[in-house]
């Protein structure tokens, strides 16, 4: 199988990536891949560098929404995984015209590529956002779409783009939406990264909203795995979700890194402004039931092996600060999506 990977130097496409490079991605033995990535703040080639000289990986500079370059990565890809987006929900809210431009034209463009190229199969990466907060429960696929933020309706508008796509002219789309993700390589911008390099910069955590938020969280190599079994066997036209294995709090997720950290609650000051949406939830049993997907690393074992990874690459997140210091407070952020 040869793969058009887009985002694919961004933090989850690179995992999914070398995963498949590795082998270790089920159904994508021997896998090529093409990476189309524009390199934004959030894209990183280091993110690549342990494979960058694999003789199964081609990497191409570029934007999704250059249609002529689109069309030119597409031809004879077997496959699209869509990674590429901007994902800020706090960065959307300053900059909605971005959002729309990489999120939703974007998708368009390729889309409009796989049908000229007769593309076998399209996955679509999506967000727990699209559906708006949830009090209590968890929403299904088939709950409504009732998106909080200009990125949660630019993710919602890109799904649906997809998924007429598939409903008018039989591209083979599917669409997988996931909870908060964790792990190595994520940009400081998010939650677990964002607290974490803070503590190890020898700085104060900002709480927002005295951290009532609830998520549930990920490892990104079984959003990877569950990505891998959704191209290879999940039903054309059907979403599928991929939910964590812990829901938490952010005041008791700060409490556990400050312990990972060896830090105590001195090194954590409150926000001063509100929190942003206050709970996410999904319900996976389709893809478990469907596909055999569920979650295999345990969430106390994966924060450590995050929390330590950071500890040991201070060189690859330290140049980032000043850039989240610039845009916004790493933690105190209306994105809490992971």
């Amino acid at each position: 199988m040869n793969l058009l990977v887009t985002g694919g130097a961004g933090f989850i496409g690179s995992h999914f990536v070398r995963a498949l490079l590795a082998d270790r991605l089920p159904g994508l033995r021997g896998a090529s891949v093409t990476v189309l990535d524009k390199l934004t703040y959030a894209g990183n080639f280091a993110n690549l560098g342990p494979v960058a000289e694999h003789p199964r990986l081609d990497f191409v500079p570029g934007d999704v929404c250059d249609a002529a370059l689109v069309d030119v990565v597409l031809r004879r890809r077997d496959a699209v995984v869509h990674f590429a987006a901007e994902t800020h929900t706090g960065r959307s809210l300053a900059d909605a015209a971005g959002f729309a431009t990489t999120n939703v034209l974007g998708t368009q463009v390729l889309l409009d590529a796989a049908r000229r190229h007769g593309t076998g199969r399209f996955v679509q990466i999506s967000t727990d956002e699209v559906y708006g907060p949830i009090a209590t429960g968890e929403h299904t696929e088939e709950s409504p779409l009732a998106p909080a933020s200009p990125y949660a309706a630019t993710k919602a508008g890109a799904d649906l783009l997809a998924l007429a796509c598939h409903r008018t002219h039989g591209l083979p789309v599917v669409v997988v939406r996931c909870g908060s993700t964790y792990g190595p390589n994520q940009h400081p911008e998010k939650t677990v990264p964002g607290i974490v390099t803070t503590l190890l910069a020898g700085r104060t955590v900002t709480l927002p909203g005295g951290g009532g938020q609830v998520r549930d969280w990920l490892h990104v190599d079984d959003h990877c795995r569950g990505v891998a079994l959704a191209l290879a066997g999940g039903r054309a036209g059907e979403v599928y979700h991929l939910a964590g294995t812990v829901e938490l709090s952010h005041r008791d997720l700060t409490g556990v890194l400050l312990a990972e950290c060896g830090a105590g609650w001195d090194r954590v000051a409150d926000a001063g402004h509100p929190a942003g949406d206050q709970r996410y939830a999904l319900d996976d049993q389709k893809i478990r039931r469907e596909l055999g997907w569920r979650p295999r690393i345990e969430f106390d074992r994966g924060l450590a092996d995050t929390v330590r990874w950071y500890r040991d690459h201070p060189g690859w997140w330290r140049p980032l600060l000043a850039d989240v210091a610039d845009r916004a407070d790493p933690t105190a952020l209306a994105d809490l999506a992971g």
